[in-house]
């Protein structure tokens, strides 16, 4: 294998692009599975953890890490619990464009948490990026908030109650990485993934509902989105991007919402017009200068 820096960075870039290409998917797989929102939630970490799984047997890297490691796991499994409970509710709602760029407000939150936390000030860019996310992401609703439809904007909520818990999975996710001695990077999503869903299934439980999938599309569905967005993307993205600048690592991950929102355009016949088509590029415009605001 070479060991070239050009040779590196060049693998490094084609692996984080085909990864945020495949992790663009989730939420079409969400759309066209035959099941409730916390249904393909749990089978997205259920079936992801076990490919995660075989991935550690093949590599014999199978251990135990302690009692702290297992704590920590399902604390980050239930703050990723609550962010797909919450994402997979939006995309049933809203679509899976916009329950998708809502999701990635994440950037503006991460700081905000920080802020309040650790006493970190967020920086002027990341400041000046808010309002035309915000913006943004009217115009792309493009209708009155008060004349939006219940549902349209329960999924809304959904959407920005995405990017909170997804905000405090991956605070946890990255607190678990900077552990000493903290497993590869696989071995702790695989358990997380496990960890997710627990509380997905204990919660299907409360509510009586049932683990029976019922077709050969949502099965398909369900396989395609814990192995490309569960287990190969998060997989390819995570080995990938600390051998890329921050700046072009945000520019590329840019593609999963860009690509969502293109996707529920041509699979779903979502209605867009030149305003919202105005509002999605504001909203990642946006959404790249608050990832990268901390790195400039």
């Amino acid at each position: 294998m070479s060991h070239d820096p050009a040779s590196v960075f060049r693998q490094a870039l084609i692996r984080t692009t085909l990864g945020a290409v495949m992790i663009s998917f989730s939420a079409v797989f969400v759309k066209l599975a035959h099941v409730n929102p916390t249904v393909s939630a749990f089978y997205r970490v259920f079936f992801g953890g076990c490919f995660l799984l075989m991935i550690l047997l093949i590599r014999n890297q199978l251990q135990w890490y302690g009692g702290r490691f297992l704590k920590l796991a399902l604390i980050t499994g239930l703050f990723f619990a609550l962010d797909l409970y919450a994402w997979h509710r939006s995309i049933q709602f809203v679509g899976p464009g916009l329950a998708t760029i809502l999701g990635n407000f994440e950037v503006f939150m991460v700081p905000a948490v920080a802020f309040v936390i650790y006493g970190e000030k967020p920086s002027v860019r990341l400041l000046l990026s808010i309002p035309p996310a915000m913006i943004g992401l009217f115009m792309i609703v493009g209708t009155p908030w008060g004349q939006l439809t219940p549902d349209f904007r329960l999924g809304i909520y959904y959407g920005l109650a995405t990017a909170v818990f997804y905000t405090g999975f991956l605070m946890m996710f990255r607190r678990m990485q900077s552990e000493p001695g903290s497993p590869p990077v696989v071995y702790t999503l695989m358990v997380v993934s496990f960890a997710t869903a627990l509380f997905l299934g204990l919660e299907m439980v409360r509510n009586g509902e049932s683990f029976a999938i019922p077709d050969i599309q949502s099965l398909s569905s369900l396989v395609g989105l814990a192995l490309m967005s569960q287990t190969l993307g998060w997989f390819l993205i995570g080995h990938s991007l600390p051998k890329i600048p921050a700046a072009i690592a945000g520019l590329i991950l840019l593609l999963q919402p860009s690509l969502s929102f293109v996707w529920d355009v041509l699979f779903f016949n979502r209605e867009t017009s030149a305003m919202a088509w105005t509002g999605v590029v504001l909203a990642l415009c946006a959404i790249y200068i608050g990832t990268t605001s901390s790195k400039a």
